[in-house]
């Protein structure tokens, strides 16, 4: 499974809008609407590289109010229930 996360700048009056059409696209797990330097962050999950270059090149790069996106792939994942997880099979 390949996990990207997309950070986007949009125009101003599409955020909420863009965020609701971005997480109907399939493989599209979850968006969020962020301050700092980019308006929106979506979690993009899929089983290859093909599918995640359909979902950002094709499917979000069309869509109106995008100014620009970053793609970030993620190579592992660390996160706290995993930490647990380990802890409870009695890993050091």
């Amino acid at each position: 499974m390949i996990t990207a996360i997309v950070l986007i700048k949009a125009e101003t009056h599409k955020i909420s809008e863009l965020g609701q059409e971005l997480v109907k696209i399939d493989g599209v797990r979850e968006v969020f609407s962020v301050a700092g330097r980019y308006d929106l962050v979506a979690i993009v999950r899929v089983s290859d590289h093909e599918k995640l270059a359909e979902i950002i090149s094709d499917k979000a790069g069309q869509l109106v109010g995008i100014g620009e996106s970053e793609t970030l792939i993620a190579f592992r994942v660390f996160s706290q229930r995993e930490s647990e997880a380990g802890f409870d099979l009695g890993l050091d």
